[in-house]
């Protein structure tokens, strides 16, 4: 049987920065240089993977503790207005990726949203993150 590792899509990951010294920064170049790995991005999301790996009980404890969503979690326009309609809210928490839909209005956002976290990254317009600032951790 084959396994095909699927690539994440560009728009599917998130970019981060890490500053690293010269040493370190130069073994890495090296294990590149070397064949080990296509590149500096490839040694470092392989490390990032390991250190998942090693920890993933302690993350799967952790999730089912906190009660967080484990993935992606998408509230669309007619999500929050349903909830609207009955009178509900919700908080939000999410290990993974949380979008709120484009054409969700901040007003609508507020009136249903009583609290979000997410670890990991939220996807929704600058309006709405900005009415539910103080519901953020």
């Amino acid at each position: 049987m084959n396994l095909v590792e699927l690539k994440p899509r560009a728009s599917d990951t998130e970019k981060i920065t890490i500053n690293l010294g010269p040493v370190d920064l130069g073994q890495i170049d090296l294990l590149v240089q070397e064949g080990f790995y296509s590149n500096r991005t490839d040694l470092i999301r392989t490390a990032i993977r390991n250190q998942l790996t090693a920890h993933a009980e302690i993350v799967r404890q952790t999730v089912a503790r906190k009660q967080l969503v484990l993935g992606m979690q998408h509230f669309s326009r007619a999500d929050l207005q349903a909830l609207a309609d009955a009178g509900q809210s919700l908080q939000i928490q999410v290990l993974g990726l949380a979008s709120i839909a484009a054409d969700v209005t901040p007003e609508l956002a507020r009136q249903t949203i009583t609290s979000i976290t997410v670890l990991g990254a939220l996807h929704a317009s600058a309006a709405v993150k900005a009415a539910l600032a103080d519901r953020t951790r």
